[in-house]
């Protein structure tokens, strides 16, 4: 996960923020400054205009089949060493994270895969599995903790359910193929345990999967990390393509039976970063009905942070080479990245990739991925769960239509959903 950065404003903005409200209203007021999203833009940043919510976008936004594909919220949880609710509950405003419980229901938010991330180091030392029992752990923790609010599902009857009852269908992704120790049976135990979705990879390539910001080892998947897709299909367990190489999106588009998913990516040709989807992958994706769920952090989204995380990258793949080991390299990008601060954007620059994407393959094939607690700079006017509907908002000022925005909003990803499910039903009835 990125490190937080703190950015501060320059002293001319800083007077203008303090000068103007005191000038207008001639009394004493005071500035919250986010932890880790300190404004150095005002609002509006790169020209456009805020969003404003209309009565009309939010009679929409309340109606939509919001699923969102990628939440960090239990690794948060890890991170701050609070794993206990009582610690920490999310029931009450939480403001130090990006999610609780009443922003997502301002939000929207109908249903969300929690991601039971792990760091890839843990595979270097034998933990991978069990702090992903661990997190997966929390999830089912934090569903019994909140049963009017949540409701534990592994499948789309149980998200339909779920969502009558009133409640917020929780599923989980397995963020990293490192998680299952190369072993089918972890993978199959995973499934049993509720994982309905695993990324291939992470961050660094695996014995069996290359990853998109590490070097390539194996020009995609070997045989075993094709034997991976496949069982994912016989399981009905969604296929996940974020953070993999280019190569691997390509092996394992062709080896799955059932429609994949990018649960947090964006497009590449507008922010050239490896973690998105270049173009030519974007036909392949199509026709294999798959969804691409956009991401929201700056550095995946505004093309200016791009740059800076490219030219981070290179740094970090020189650190490594140089024999650094992960607490150095850690150290160094800490301190990188405070003399190299990212463009935190607005959520104009979020939804010109949603715009990308349905030009380039229709409005069937996106769907949102926010990677909320889970990234250190996120867009103006998308800084927590409760943003959801300033994105139907902006749809609509663009042009779309209620239905399309319907399929954005969630009912791509359950139609994916569904049919990995029949696949495996099929692939199941074959196999007897």
């Amino acid at each position: 996960m990125p490190e937080k950065v703190v950015r501060i404003a320059s002293p001319y903005q800083f007077a203008f923020f303090v000068a103007v409200p005191f000038f207008l209203f001639g009394a004493p007021f005071s500035l919250k400054l986010d932890s880790c999203l300190i404004a150095q833009e005002l609002p509006g940043e790169g020209g456009r205009p805020e969003v404003v919510l209309t009565d009309a976008a939010r009679i929409l936004h309340e109606s939509v089949l919001l699923i969102d594909g990628h939440n960090d919220l239990p690794w948060e949880f890890r991170e701050r060493g609070t794993p206990s609710f009582d610690t920490l509950d999310i029931s009450k405003p939480a403001l130090e994270l990006n999610t609780d419980i009443e922003r997502l229901r301002r939000g929207g938010v109908k249903a969300q895969f929690w991601s039971v991330y792990v760091p890839v180091s843990t595979r270097l030392n034998g933990e991978a599995l069990l702090q992903t029992l661990e997190q997966i752990d929390f999830v089912h923790a934090m569903v019994k903790r909140y049963p009017d609010t949540f409701s534990f599902c592994r499948s789309t009857s149980e998200i339909e359910l779920a969502i009558k009852e009133g409640k917020i269908a929780s599923m989980i992704g397995v963020e990293g193929g490192h998680s299952i120790e190369n072993s089918l049976t972890v993978l199959e135990k995973l499934y049993d345990l509720g994982a309905r979705y695993m990324t291939l990879t992470h961050s660094a390539t695996l014995d069996w999967a290359d990853a998109s910001t590490d070097e390539g080892k194996h020009g995609g998947l070997t045989e075993f990390g094709e034997q991976v897709v496949v069982r994912m299909n016989e399981l009905g367990m969604l296929v996940d393509l974020s953070h993999v190489s280019d190569e691997t999106m390509r092996d394992a588009l062709r080896v799955t039976k059932a429609p994949v998913i990018f649960s947090h990516s964006s497009a590449r040709a507008i922010c050239d970063h490896p973690r998105n989807v270049p173009d030519d992958i974007l036909p392949i994706v199509k026709a294999n009905r798959g969804v691409i769920m956009v991401n929201f952090y700056s550095g995946f989204v505004v093309p200016e942070a791009g740059e800076r995380n490219r030219l981070l990258q290179t740094e970090t793949t020189a650190w490594k080479q140089a024999g650094d080991n992960e607490s150095v390299v850690k150290s160094k990008t800490t301190a990188w990245r405070k003399t190299h601060p990212l463009a935190r954007g607005s959520i104009h620059d979020v939804v010109d990739h949603i715009d990308h994407l349905v030009k380039m393959i229709g409005v069937d094939h996106v769907g949102i991925g926010s990677d909320f607690d889970g990234v250190d700079s996120l867009p103006h006017q998308l800084e927590d769960v409760s943003k959801y509907p300033l994105i139907t908002q902006e749809l609509l000022n663009r042009g779309y239509t209620e239905a399309s925005i319907q399929k954005i909003m969630g009912e791509n990803v359950m139609r994916v959903f569904r049919e990995a499910e029949a696949v495996a039903k099929k692939l199941s009835t074959q196999q007897k």
